[in-house]
């Protein structure tokens, strides 16, 4: 290969990659080829100033794990913000007491949890008496879906 072709080549390799990361960075939710985006510019621009294949190639490797390594904690800290439970989904597991009968079919019942009143359902469809102890399976809407222990 000529100089000239080498050079057309590897800058269109480059562009190409770039063009991919950026793409695939638009369709994602979470951040993840922006880094890679990042050192195929740099190649780009290291292949135009004419520099040789494995040199594009070491350029792009080092700057795409600098970018990584040097920017990913913060992407995290500010774009994955440190979720906080509800307050329902703290009562997830835990133990209740039926304070009303529970009857799927009657479209009845209800559970005290932490001295909070839940409306409830039992998870398999079988009525639970009041007085019985249960746990709280899940949460749909504002009931409670509970299981007899």
């Amino acid at each position: 290969m000529n100089g000239f072709a080498e050079f057309f080549d590897m800058t269109f390799f480059w562009l190409i990659m770039l063009f991919v990361f950026v793409i695939i960075e638009a369709l994602t939710v979470h951040i993840v080829s922006i880094w890679f985006a990042l050192g195929s510019l740099c190649s780009v621009i290291a292949s135009a100033l004419g520099a040789q294949i494995w040199i594009q190639a070491i350029i792009f490797i080092v700057v795409s794990a600098a970018a990584i390594i040097l920017t990913r904690p913060l992407v995290k800290k500010f774009i994955l913000p440190k979720k906080t439970p509800t307050n329902f989904e703290q009562i997830i597991g835990q133990t209740a007491v039926v304070s009303e009968s529970i009857s799927n079919t009657d479209a009845a019942g209800a559970v005290k949890i932490n001295g909070m009143e839940w409306t409830a359902r039992s998870e398999d469809g079988k009525p639970i008496a009041e007085g019985c102890e249960v746990t709280v399976i899940r949460i749909e809407g504002v009931k409670a879906i509970v299981a007899a222990k």
